[in-house]
């Protein structure tokens, strides 16, 4: 993903509310199955840190990029933003700027 796709992602996403909440039992196999499912319906969810948490952001979100093969657009403080697009074309809801 280049910088300015990045950036156009980072713009949607700013008025994006949350879908997910990761308090401290942290990452579970059920957490990594609802934002795969919420990935494939969307292509781009945002995810909110609770302060019970004791993982940092950054790791969480290595972490569930890994495992739902999506990319992450950019943690800043508490929130996280993923990104995977439809691998259908005419299924897609998000279209990137070219490279």
């Amino acid at each position: 993903m280049t910088s300015k796709q990045r950036a156009y992602l980072k713009s949607i996403s700013s008025t994006y509310d949350p879908i997910f909440q990761i308090g401290k039992g942290s990452i579970t196999p059920e957490l990594c199955d609802a934002v795969s499912e919420a990935l494939a319906a969307r292509e781009l969810i945002k995810i909110s840190v609770l302060k019970n948490c004791a993982d940092d952001p950054h790791d969480l979100a290595t972490i569930l990029s890994e495992r739902t093969r999506s990319e992450v657009v950019h943690v800043i403080g508490k929130k996280i933003v993923l990104f995977r697009q439809n691998p259908r074309k005419e299924d897609r809801k998000i279209v990137l700027p070219p490279l």
